[in-house]
C-alpha cells in the first residue's frame, strides 16, 4: 500500500493543477469521468469488469490521431479481454483528438503545449483511487499518435512497468527515461509512420527516427542483451532480456500497414501480465 501511495503523490505532483475533489466512484462497466488539469476540464472512460481481485492490473489506451477515448474502447477488445482476465482499463480522451507528445506532434494539442502528461499521470491517480490498483501492474499502450504518447510518458515518469507502442515512433527529448518493459508492434509497410524512419504521410507527415533506432535506444535505456530475433510467417520478433526481468521487444510485420494487428491486443496483455514493475 505504502508503494502505491508514493506512486499517487508522483502523479499528482507531474500532474501540476489538478483541480482538487474525491474521485467519482468507478461502477462495473464503463463509466464517464472528469478532471481538471491545467486549467483544462478534461474527461476519460474507465472499464471495470465484474469480479476484480483485491489490487488489479491497470491497462491505460491511448487513442491514434483522430480518435477519441469512445472509439478505442469500441476497437481494439480491450474491454472483453478485461472481462475474462479481471483488470480495468482507462481510455483517457486527447484534446482535440490528438495529444501532445514533443517533436510538434500533434494537432492543437501540441500548438497549444496541453500537459497530456500531467493529464494521463492524474488519470492513473484518479482510477486508483476509485478502485484498487496494484501499482505494480501499470501499463499504458497506444496507437499511432497514442503510441508515441506511451513512449513520452515512459521518458518523463515513472508510473508505467511496461509500455506497448502500436505503429508508433518516439519524437521529442527523453534526457531521463525510466527504466521500462517495451513492447513495440509495427508494420514493416507503414506509410504514415515509416518503419526506416523520415517523413510519413498523412496529415501531421510524422518525422522521427527509425523503429530499430527507437528498438535499439529501449535496450541501452534497459541494460538489456542483444535481441534473439525469430520469425513465423510475415511476424519476425526481436526479444531482448533485461536486468530486474524487464524485456525490450519488437514485432515486425512484413507488409502491414499502418494499423492494429487484430492479434496485438491479446499479445500486449500476454507481454504485459509477464513484465510487472
Amino acid at each position: 500500500m505504502r508503494r502505491w501511495v508514493v506512486l499517487l503523490g508522483a502523479a499528482l505532483i507531474i500532474s501540476g493543477c489538478v483541480a482538487p475533489g474525491v474521485a467519482q466512484p468507478a461502477p462495473d462497466g464503463t463509466s464517464v469521468h472528469t478532471l481538471t488539469v491545467g486549467g483544462l476540464q478534461r474527461s476519460y472512460r474507465v472499464y471495470r469488469p465484474a469480479g476484480l481481485p483485491a489490487a488489479a492490473p491497470l491497462v491505460v489506451m491511448l487513442h491514434g490521431g483522430f480518435g477519441s477515448a469512445a472509439n478505442a474502447e469500441r476497437r481494439y477488445g480491450w474491454d472483453e479481454l478485461a472481462d475474462t482476465a479481471k483488470f480495468v482499463v482507462a481510455y483517457p480522451d486527447g484534446v482535440s483528438r490528438a495529444w501532445n507528445t514533443g517533436g510538434n506532434c500533434c494537432g492543437r494539442a501540441a500548438a497549444e503545449g496541453v500537459d497530456d502528461v500531467g493529464f494521463i499521470a492524474a488519470v492513473v491517480g484518479d482510477v486508483g483511487r476509485a478502485v484498487a490498483i496494484d501499482p505494480a501492474r501499470v501499463y499504458v499502450t497506444g496507437m499511432s499518435n497514442g503510441g508515441i504518447m506511451a513512449y513520452t510518458l515512459a521518458c518523463a515518469t515513472g508510473l508505467f512497468a511496461a509500455i506497448g507502442p502500436v505503429a508508433a515512433t518516439q519524437l521529442g527529448p527523453c534526457p531521463s527515461p525510466h527504466p521500462t518493459s517495451v513492447l513495440h508492434i509495427h508494420g514493416a509497410a507503414d506509410p504514415n509512420i515509416r518503419y526506416d524512419g523520415g517523413p510519413g504521410a498523412g496529415v501531421a507527415q510524422i518525422d522521427g527516427p527509425s523503429v530499430p533506432e527507437v528498438d535499439a535506444f529501449w535496450r541501452t535505456v534497459d541494460d538489456c542483451a542483444p535481441p534473439v530475433s525469430t520469425t513465423d510467417g510475415a511476424v519476425t520478433s526481436a526479444i531482448a532480456d533485461c536486468p530486474s526481468g524487464r524485456s525490450v521487444q519488437l514485432t515486425t510485420i512484413a507488409g502491414g500497414g499502418h494499423q492494429w494487428p487484430d492479434s496485438a491486443t491479446a499479445t500486449l496483455w500476454q507481454f504485459f501480465t509477464a513484465h510487472p514493475r
